[in-house]
This record gives structure tokens, sequence and C-alpha cells, in this order.
């Protein structure tokens, strides 16, 4: 007879420790259960990476998963591991239905990350087992102390349980308790136990291969030739005497008056099951494993390779209960040789999970490239060229993030991923896109539509307003739907030239703040407020008001008083520039007609490929996260921003997420946005480049010319976007990636310390104002035609020592003359952001970069300060620092307020440059006089003289 189908005659059922699609659908399954009496199937991640990566078998299933909508990795591995778990069941129900439900099985497992998580173990079975929906299911579940919970409650809710990683006697015993107590919960709750089956999965090879090096290692250090001998007879013994003696255990736990009472209502006993019985010592038998552990009501799980050698050449008899003196005797002389079993399979309980983790990153590795693959451009398309040793650097924090599981951890918001303070608080933006109420956002969007509104202003600052810039910027305006706008700023000129391009009488406001406090937005609401009342009547101006703030705040008190239409509460765990996709951002995108459900459907497909079931290698945020933070170890912490024309304003908005998150304790990431592309004899080696583009978006000569910095070594990014639908998913990728650099770094990726440092000036400055009706004097330490220059005395003595004299143009080349290699140049300009004035300082920046050779930035104030002027004062000391300021030429008054929105912005520029010559930075303010054009253009000229 077949050696396989003998072993039935022993009481002993042959299960198979494989699984695959084709293996089932081919009918080779169907023929091992005719000709061997297989009568059953378990499956693990190695077994389904090995079919899924391995091959195309899985493609086109995985292709049809994605019709019916995106998924996650793990979404979409289930819905094929289902698949083929039912269709396994199926062709084994008649052994199920023929042994009256004692064999005939299938095991699926339940996620190996979850192998400390009861609750979350349990939840995932309960939902596995209902999909699966067929009686001949197992459910694996570790025997890990944290799972013996889970692995009771699955019995008493009916659900049969193959309880795998079992190596100790003692937690054997555990584990048929668990089984035992959840039997009599179950019962007590008027189930029916006869269909509930369980396996507990004793491993046995892997003992062997520890055992035996720890006793190669102690005959080795040996003198005694007897005793060399006594411990050379217990190689390849110890796992066989474990496992027998583990079935004595079983006999006597389901045997008895508490079993005989389970027994009764029909019960199961629980079986156990050889698992790992392939030979791995190539000394050995191949078929070891299988012909030492024969005996009556017990499974042995054989691969593929094993059940062949076993047909070929086993030997079948009733060996279980063989010498099982011998087998605690060879056990008692382990113990005496100072090795310890239990130390042994503790430390492959753990190196289990371990292995099974690694199995499943890289199965769900597999999955989420397959995912990419089919989705094509329906998912933005990164590609990182980081030549040399930051490759190497990137690849190794790769794995090391991969074997940390940091992923997992950042998503289960441990906040030793970064500091280990208060990171996790401020993790809400992981969630913000699923947890948006598009319904009410369509609504709102439906009822803003009826209003027959012509514009929508955000008042805001920072990530309240930057956000909703970039959705402005890129999203052409929408037929019936107002015209979107954002003000962040208190120049004067500035706020009177939105409140010229609109109709005030048929405007509706965005107020928006998390804290309901910040200085700017309410300034802003006060005066819109005011001349809105005074257009449509104050009864009605309140309809014409919309709040975004966090609940509770001021800015929420305020509009309750004032009857402003609606009230959008934001999630007090998302910081401000983390939350573009929460409704800071997506109640000014519903406002202007832009499709939330769209713009939310494609920021979901990129917090799949981010998640935590993603590993490093496939998960574009970290990948992208690695690579920046690593560079920015090396020196290149300029991280260089290009975005295409459709695109242009994105680059704003990751500035300050990129620069407020990661430039603070002396470190971080200085974002460059704003500069053209050049050759690379412009650059020095602080450069890290960031390209994103749409697709079709094309400029002559730009794609030349990034190839020519990677040929140069540079690290370069390429992102394109097929549409700027997939706005969404830039702005999450980003999120992730800037995240995941501060932890590369080293710091808080979430809070600002040094931004409240300038906020705290200014209203000193401010309350000065009120008490005396002046801000504070103060003395420039040189005054030219046309404008004064100021700075602190370090500052004005060092740039004495280098040549300042009488004239603006040598104060400015003495200033310029103190950057060096891997600082940046940053214009800090506290006027009116007009396309005038923007294009005056991009000149003067590109003819710094391209006379210094060094990065340069071109920022307006104040609406930097909520920004970038954090890591200009918390981040590396390499800006030298040249603030603009002018008259300006006509004041604008806040309603309410004895300041005015010039006295505001004039204490914020001093309170900024404050906080920066106070962190002893290179810093150098001119303040123009009079005409505001014709003092940049003096500027512009002198800046020429210093650099000839």
């Amino acid at each position: 007879m077949n050696p396989v189908k003998a072993l039935e005659q022993h009481g002993q059922a042959v299960w198979l420790d494989f699984l695959a699609r084709g293996f089932v659908s081919k009918g080779d399954l169907k023929r091992l259960i005719d000709e061997d009496g297989v009568k059953g199937v378990t499956s693990n991640p190695a077994i389904f990476e090995k079919a899924i990566g391995s091959s195309d078998e899985y493609d086109a299933p995985i292709a049809r998963a994605l019709k019916s909508g995106d998924r996650s990795p793990t979404q979409l591995f289930e819905a094929v591991a289902v698949e083929d778990i039912q269709n396994a069941a199926d062709v084994l129900r008649p052994v199920y239905d023929g042994f009256d439900g004692n064999d005939g099985f299938v095991s699926l497992e339940v996620s190996p990350y979850l192998a400390m998580d009861s609750k979350g173990t349990i939840t995932e079975a309960e939902q596995l087992w209902k999909a699966v929906d067929r009686k001949n299911l197992m459910i694996k579940v570790p025997a890990t102390d944290a799972c013996l919970p889970a692995i009771q409650h699955l019995i008493s809710k009916g659900i049969s349980v193959n309880i795998t990683l079992l190596f100790a006697q003692a937690v054997y015993r555990q584990v048929a308790e668990a089984y035992l107590a959840g039997l009599e919960a179950y019962v007590a709750d008027g189930g029916d136990p006869s269909h509930v089956a369980s396996v507990a999965s004793f491993f046995v090879s892997r003992i062997d291969s520890v055992v035996d090096k720890q006793l190669d290692e102690k005959i080795a250090q040996a003198n005694d030739p007897s005793e060399k001998e006594r411990l050379t007879a217990l190689k390849g013994k110890i796992a066989i005497a474990n496992a027998k003696m583990a079935y004595q255990d079983y006999k006597q736990l389901f045997s008895g008056e508490r079993w005989e009472r389970l027994a009764a209502k029909g019960a199961k006993p629980q079986r156990l099951l050889w698992a790992s019985t392939g030979t791995k010592n190539k000394d050995y038998s191949d078929v070891l494993y299988v012909e030492e552990l024969i005996g009556p009501n017990t499974v042995n799980t054989v691969p593929p390779a094993t059940l062949d050698a076993f047909r070929d050449h086993g030997k079948v008899r009733d060996s279980l209960e063989e010498d099982v003196e011998s087998a605690q005797d060879a056990l008692d002389e382990l113990a005496k040789s100072g090795i310890s079993l239990d130390q042994i399979t503790a430390d492959l309980v753990i190196d289990g999970v371990k292995q099974f983790a690694d199995a499943a990153d890289k199965l769900y590795g597999a999955v989420a490239f397959k995912r990419a693959t089919v989705m094509g451009l329906e998912l933005g398309q990164q590609t990182i060229a980081a030549a040399g040793d930051l490759e190497k650097k990137v690849a190794a924090a790769t794995e090391d993030w991969r074997k940390t599981a940091k992923i997992r951890r950042l998503w289960h918001k441990d906040a030793t991923v970064w500091t280990g303070r208060d990171e996790h608080k401020w993790l809400g933006w992981l969630t913000s896109a699923a947890k948006a109420d598009i319904a009410d956002y369509e609504d709102y969007a439906a009822r803003v539509k009826g209003q027959k509104f012509s514009d929508a202003v955000v008042l805001g600052m920072g990530g309240s307003s930057l956000g909703p810039e970039v959705l402005a910027e890129t999203f052409p305006r929408k037929a019936g739907f107002p015209r979107l706008h954002v003000l962040d700023s208190t120049d004067p000129a500035q706020v009177r030239a939105m409140e010229k391009a609109i109709d005030i009488t048929r405007t509706v406001f965005i107020v928006s703040s998390k804290s309901g406090g910040t200085t700017e937005p309410n300034a802003m609401k006060d005066y819109f407020f005011a001349r809105v009342s005074e257009a449509i009547g104050p009864n009605k101006a309140g309809h014409r008001f919309i709040a975004v703030t966090d609940p509770g705040s001021s800015l929420e008190k305020a509009a309750r008083a004032q009857g402003f239409a609606r009230i959008f509460h934001g999630e007090p765990t998302i910081g401000g520039r983390y939350s573009v996709l929460s409704p800071f951002g997506l109640v000014p995108a519903a406002t202007a007609g832009i499709d939330v459900r769209r713009l939310i459907t494609h920021a979901q497909s990129m917090v799949r490929s981010c998640g935590p079931d993603v590993p490093p290698l496939q998960n574009p945020g970290v990948q992208l996260g690695l690579a920046m933070g690593l560079a920015g170890l090396e020196g290149r912490d300029k991280v260089t921003i290009f975005a295409s024309p459709r695109i242009a304003d994105f680059g704003a908005w990751a500035e300050q997420l990129i620069a407020e998150s990661t430039g603070k304790e002396g470190k971080g990431l200085i974002p460059i946005d704003g500069e053209l592309l050049a050759d690379p004899a412009v650059y020095g080696d602080d450069r890290f480049f960031i390209d994103i583009k749409v697709d079709g978006d094309d400029v002559p000569g730009h794609d030349a010319k990034l190839a020519a910095l990677e040929d140069a070594g540079h690290p370069v990014v390429r992102i394109v976007m097929k549409s700027i639908d997939q706005l969404g998913q830039e702005f999450f990728r980003f999120e992730m990636a800037t995240a995941v650099a501060g932890a590369v770094l080293g710091i808080n990726p979430f809070d600002q310390p040094d931004v409240e440092a300038a906020k705290i000036k200014t209203r000193e400055l401010t309350a000065a104002f009120e008490q005396t009706g002046a801000l504070p004097a103060e003395e420039p330490v040189v005054s030219i035609k046309g404008c004064e220059l100021y700075t602190d005395t370090h500052n004005a003595e060092s740039l004495r020592e280098h040549g300042a004299d009488g004239t603006l143009a040598s104060w400015l080349k003495a200033h310029l003359g103190r950057a060096g290699d891997g600082d940046y140049i940053a214009l800090l300009g506290y006027i009116d952001r007009n396309p005038g004035n923007i294009d005056t300082l991009q000149n003067i920046r590109l003819k710094l970069r391209d006379a210094k050779h060094l990065a340069t930035c071109a920022e307006f104030g104040p609406r930097f300060l909520h920004s970038t002027g954090q890591a200009y004062k918390g981040g590396p000391d390499s800006g030298v620092f040249l603030q603009i300021t002018a008259d300006d030429a006509q004041d604008l008054p806040i309603p309410g307020q004895k300041a005015s929105f010039g006295v505001i912005k004039a204490a914020q520029a001093r309170g900024d440059f404050d906080v920066l010559t106070e962190r002893g930075r290179r810093a150098l303010r001119v303040h123009l006089k009079g005409n505001l054009k014709s003092g940049l253009k003096m500027l512009d000229s002198a800046i020429s003289e210093a650099l000839s």
C-alpha cells in the first residue's frame, strides 16, 4: 500500500503544508486526496508569498479585485486568499463530511503582525471566519502569551482554530486548557460543540536545529570521550522526544471527568499536529519526523517534498508511543548537559513570530508591487536616483525600518518612532482622509452653489492657507461656484488688493484657524466682517462667514456670537501643516466646487500605498522620507522642489510642511521652492532635488537638465501625476515622507517651538503700541539715502569688519560675503506679495544663486512666519538672512483695534528679526523709504554691485 495512505490505518491524518490557486483548480489537490488520502491543507504567509510573488498566477485575480475599487495590500491579499481557501475547502468538503467533521480542514492564518495583539487577533479571526464561510475552515492563531485569551475566545464563539508556533510542553498544556475552557463557555451559551475542531501544531525539526547546534558546541568543548559520546547520542533525538511527551499530555488532558462531560455533548478532542516536519539536517532521514511520530488521533502536516519522499520510501509503524521512557530520559540528559530546552522553545517562539512577520513583509510587499503595477498611472509614479553612499544608506535604513516594524509602529502611534515625547498626540492626519464626511461636503457644496456667490476668500495662515492656496491655484474655476482666493497677510496693500478683487456683496469668507487665537486671521475677520456689515447690513453679515476651527476655540465662540452660517470642526490631533486633507483644506475645496469625493478617493490610494501593511521598500512615503532624511544627515539638506506649471503652487505648501516639521534643535531640512532649474555647475553638493509634474506638463529642456543633475551625482526624485485630480495623493505622500524624515533626523516633526518665539515678540510689541500709540523706538545702524539698515550689535560689528561702510552695496557685500559652502541666502520681504514684487525678489534670488552658487529662498512676511520661519530660527545655523521692510504707502485700520494692519505687520517683522538675532543668526534688515518700487530697484542695483 502507498505509505502515505497507510497512515490513516494508524489513526494519523496527513495534511499538506502547501496551497496555490492552480494547484487546486487543476485538480492536483483532489488527486492527492484520492491517491494519498490527504485530509487537510495548511497555509501561511510564506506559502502565499511564494505563490503570489514568484509567478503571474495571481496577477489577473488581483486586477479583478481592483476593478471593484482600490484596496490595501492586506485587503487584496485577503480577497485572493479567501477565494483560494474557499476553493480548497470545497475540494476537501467530501472528506469533512465523510469523517463526520473530524477531518477535511483548510487553515488560514491571521496576520503575523498580530502575534502580540489579542484583540486584533480576535477581530481579524472573526472577520476571516465570516468571509470564508466554510465549516471546514480553521483559523491559525499563534501560541503566544498574548494570543492564548484569543484562542479561548474564538473557541467559545464556535470558531475552529489551528494553534501554531507550539514548541514547549508547558505551553501546549495552556493551549489545551484554552480549548477546553472555550468549549465549556460555548456549551454554556447553548452552542453545539460537535462542529468545533482544533489542532495544536507542535513544531518539531526547528527544535533539533537549535539543540544540535548547542550540542555540537558542547561536544567540541568536552575532553572526556564518554561525555562526547553521551552528548552525540542526543543529536536528532530531542524534537521527537519532546513531541512524544506532549502526546502523553494529550492523552491525559483529553480523558477524565471534565473531558467526558464535553465529549458527551459531542465535543472533539484537540488533536496534536506535527508541524515543521521537513528534515533540515541532511545527515538525517528525509522522512524522520514522519516515521517517528505516527500515532492515533494525530495529524502530520508535510510540505510537498516530504510527502513525495514518504510516499517513495516511508515506513509505517506505531512509533509515537514507542519507548516513551527513553524519550523522557533524553530530555533529562539534555537538561543535565546544561542546555535549557525551556529557553530554546521560548526563543523559538520569538524567532517564529519574527520569521512569520518577515514572510508577511515579503507577502504584502509582493501584493503591494502587483497592486501598483495594475494601478499604473492611477498612482503617482515615483523614482529615486540616489547614487553611491546615499543609495546604500537608504537601502540599509529600509531594511532597518522593516526589521523594527517602524511603519507599523508609526501607524500604531508609537511615539518612540521619533523622540518618544508627545508625537502620538499629533497623528490624526494618518486617517483624516478616511474620516472625511464626503456626503456632508457635497451637501454643503450644493448649498454654496445655490447662493450664487462670485467669490470665496480663505482668511488663514500657514497650514490653514497654503493647502487651500494650492487648490485655488491648481483647479480651474467651477461653473456655478465662487472663485477661490486666499488671504494670508497683514500687509495693508495686500488686504486692500483682495478687497478690490472681489464683490464684497457676493463673497463668502472662510475664517480658518485651529486655535482661533492666531493674530492674522482674527484681524482679517474683523476687517471683512465690518466691510460686509456695511455692504449688506450687520444682521446678514454673519451669513457670509464660515469658520473652520478646533472644537471649543475662541474662534468658535466668536463665530457663534456673530451668527456665522456654518462652523466646521477640525481634528485637534492634526497640526495645521498636516491639515489639508481635513476640514481646513476640504471646506475651501467644497466651497469652490472642487470634487471632494474624487480628491479624497485619490488621496486614499496613496494612504493605502503608504499604509502599515506596505513594507518600507514598496512604501513610497517611507522611501521618499528616508532619502530626504539621510541626505540631510549627509549635508544635502537643501530640499529643492520643482513643480510643473499646472501645480506650480504645490512647492509652497510642501515648503512649509518640510521646514516647519524638520527645522528645529539645530537640525533640519531647508526646502527651496521657486528656484528655476539650472545647469549642475550652479549648485553645490548640499542639494536634494524633487521634481513633481503632471503628465504632459512638459517644459522644454527641463528633463534634460534633471538628467544632467543626476549624472553629476545629485540625488533626484521624480514624481509624475497622471492628472491634477491626484493632488490629494501628493499631499499624503509628502506628509508621510516628512514624518519619516523627522524620525531619521531624530526630532519631533509635529511641534513648532520657534514659531511661538516670534509670536511672543510680536505680542510684546503690539501690546506696547496699545499702551503708547507707537511701537518702541529703534535706531538704525546706518541711514542711507532711500533706506535704513538695522541689525544687532554683534552682526553690526561683524559686518563692519567685513568692509561695511557708508554705502548700501558695502553692507550687502559684507553680509553676503559671510555666506559660505553649505549655507543658504533667504530674502524675507515684509511687503505686498503682488506679481511685480514676486518677480523682483525672484530675479534677485537667482542673481544671488548664480553668483554665489548657494541655495536661495524668497519669502513674503508675515506668511512665511508660519512655515519656513520655524526652520530659519530653529534649524541649522546655515542661513544668511536679508529682511526687507518698507514704509506703507497707505495703512489700513482694523475695526475694534488700536493697531492697524501696518502696525501689526511692522511688529511681526521686528519680532521675527529680533528672534533671528537672538539665536545668533546672520541677519540684516533693509528698511526702504518712500516709493516701494523705487526702493526695490535700488536694492536690486546695490546687490548687483555687491556681487560684482
